[in-house]
């Protein structure tokens, strides 16, 4: 492993990811000098799998928390047992391709600026997935998608933009872009101590999104590295509680919107965006519940 590799701090969070943790921790374990693995109470074997593989003893750090604390809580403790300089989030669903981290890890020695880094988030079906380069979802680009009128962006690009940049063609070289996903962030140390922690307030969803917008408002730049490649196994750890991640992912984005964008907006259209975001939250819940009661029919008619 070079000296660069070595300095590099994997955290993962895991919350009852089952086999994807190990599988996880295997496609980075060559590539970093320390892992942590923060788990928030899980109750099934994930943990007892990953501790059962002789060749990863030693190597692997794991706290447990007593309790779910939420993503963002759990980051901050493993990065603050970290001892590298620079610190890579990854989710437990997520496996690297065998240069990933190196390819990321380039562009920090390339740009002194660089605060942060993402490589391509691709689904299983190798298909470049919508979070891994987006903008920042204001609240008017939020509507535009909500509502169905990025249609009208070849004609009027700057008022009906759609914030998920998967749709554009990608990049050759890495690229300066406004947002990139926590499933796999890769940040220098030197950036979090001038930009602060993750913010403890959010539970799950949206804490990513407050970290880009924090770290370039201190004017670090957050770079998009299309050659690294990352294998995400989407919604693996959350598709037992749906209604659990919805509410707190709407609840993100509604703390997301006050903290960054409440003095831009008039407040009528805030309550608007407020209200837009209950009622999608409502009609979700009315969604999964359908859905449960119909699976329940059938396992009972057999």
């Amino acid at each position: 492993m070079s000296k660069q590799l070595d300095a590099v701090t994997l955290v993962t969070v895991n919350y009852n990811a089952g086999d994807m943790l190990l599988s996880c921790i295997r496609s980075a374990a060559g590539q970093v000098g320390e892992i942590i693995v923060v788990d928030n109470a899980s109750s099934d074997q994930s943990l007892v799998n990953l501790s059962a593989q002789d060749e990863l003893l030693g190597t692997v750090k794991i706290i447990r928390n007593s309790r779910n604390l939420g993503f963002a809580a759990a980051c901050n403790i493993g990065m603050q047992a970290a001892k590298g300089d620079y610190i890579l989030f990854l989710n437990p669903d997520c496996e690297l391709n065998p240069d990933a981290i190196q390819v990321m890890l380039d562009v920090f020695h390339e740009c002194a600026e660089a605060g942060m880094a993402g490589g391509l988030l691709i689904g299983p079906d190798g298909r470049e997935q919508g979070g891994g380069r987006r903008a920042i979802p204001t609240p008017w680009r939020s509507f535009v998608r909500a509502f169905g009128l990025s249609r009208f962006e070849h004609r009027w690009p700057k008022l009906f933009f759609d914030f998920h940049l998967n749709k554009q063609p990608l990049p050759v070289h890495p690229v300066e872009i406004e947002a990139i996903s926590g499933a796999c962030m890769l940040v220098k140390r030197k950036a979090i101590e001038d930009v602060g922690l993750w913010d403890e307030a959010y539970f799950l969803h949206c804490e990513d999104l407050d970290w880009c917008m924090r770290f370039r408002q201190k004017k670090w730049k957050i770079l998009f590295v299309p050659d690294a490649h990352v294998v995400h196994h989407k919604g693996m750890c959350s598709r037992s509680r749906p209604i659990f991640v919805e509410w707190h992912k709407h609840k993100g984005m509604m703390r997301f919107y006050r903290k960054f964008f409440s003095h831009q907006y008039p407040r009528p259209l805030m309550w608007l965006v407020g209200a837009g975001i209950g009622l999608r939250f409502s009609m979700l819940v009315v969604y999964f519940t359908s859905c449960h009661i119909v699976h329940r029919l059938r396992l009972l008619n057999g």
